[in-house]
């Protein structure tokens, strides 16, 4: 099956040439097109994307939208297979492309999405992708709900493939400007219209931020705000998740004898939980 991949950029000048270069190298695939989005930005991006030769489309910091963007570049796409990628995913070797795509063009699922392995620097980012993206593939449906409860739904758009039939079929993203969580908001469509997710663990990039407290109430403020207009996925519990990643951290901190990354941790939470409950008005 011919793929497409999708990558909205901005200030990339620092990604840009490492990341294609690893896409171009990938092996036993059919990428029929790479479709960069360039929002105007204050670096060098645009001319890095024309020494390397990249096609690219250029919008207005007022046209970017996380879920609209995506949206319209997978609509225009001419691939069997869609494939969003952010820009500052390292690609970890030359088969990422195939294990993310392998099952889809196989039939034993209609999208997929791959293991992100935190930076070493980022250790709190490190540890929770380690709990998050284990080691073992998993094909999930709408049988796991009551198993997995809002886990079920766990989906990255960090690097992810969907049948392109299937995301016309779902309407995408339903012309929503949605500023975070587009990838859970289609995840749950999926599954409910009785599809499969692979989280295709053989698929490795590294991914990871290391977010300031500001930040991170700006980020989980979006994510408590995409709750509240999305009030059916509150439906669906989460468990005593938060609390098992954070006694997980707590745990691999000890072993490499980082202690303090523990108060780091509970702090980081904190901001977490400050912002899903106080900040999303």
């Amino acid at each position: 099956m011919k793929i497409s991949i999708i990558c909205p950029l901005y200030n990339a000048e620092n990604y840009i040439e490492d990341l294609y270069l690893s896409i171009i190298k990938q092996k036993d695939v059919c990428i029929a097109e790479i479709k960069f989005i360039l929002t105007e930005s204050s670096d060098n991006t645009e001319d890095k994307l024309k020494k390397l030769q990249c096609r690219y489309k250029k919008i207005s910091k007022k046209e970017f939208s996380h879920s609209l963007v995506r949206e319209k570049a997978a609509f225009e796409s001419t691939g069997e297979i869609i494939v969003f990628i952010t820009q500052d995913i390292k690609i970890v070797d030359e088969y990422w492309l195939y294990y993310l795509t392998k099952d889809i063009i196989d039939g034993k699922c209609e999208a997929a999405f791959s293991r992100q392995i935190g930076y070493e620097e980022h250790k709190i980012e490190k540890y929770t992708r380690e709990i998050n993206y284990p080691n073992e593939k998993r094909i999930v449906s709408k049988s796991d709900i009551e198993r997995l409860g809002l886990m079920t739904f766990f989906f990255s758009d960090a690097s992810s493939a969907i049948s392109k039939e299937i995301f016309m079929k779902l309407n995408g993203y339903d012309n929503k400007n949605l500023p975070t969580n587009e990838d859970m908001y289609f995840a749950y469509k999926l599954i409910m219209n009785g599809y499969k997710i692979e989280y295709a663990a053989e698929s490795k990039i590294i991914h990871s931020h290391d977010l300031s407290f500001k930040e991170t109430l700006k980020r989980y403020g979006d994510i408590g705000k995409f709750f509240d207009e999305n009030k059916y996925l509150k439906e669906y519990s989460a468990g005593e998740r938060g609390l098992t990643v954070l006694k997980y951290i707590a745990k691999r901190s000890l072993e490499d004898k980082k202690p303090l990354i523990i108060a780091d941790a509970i702090i980081n939470f904190g901001a977490r939980f400050i912002g899903m409950k106080f900040t999303k008005k």
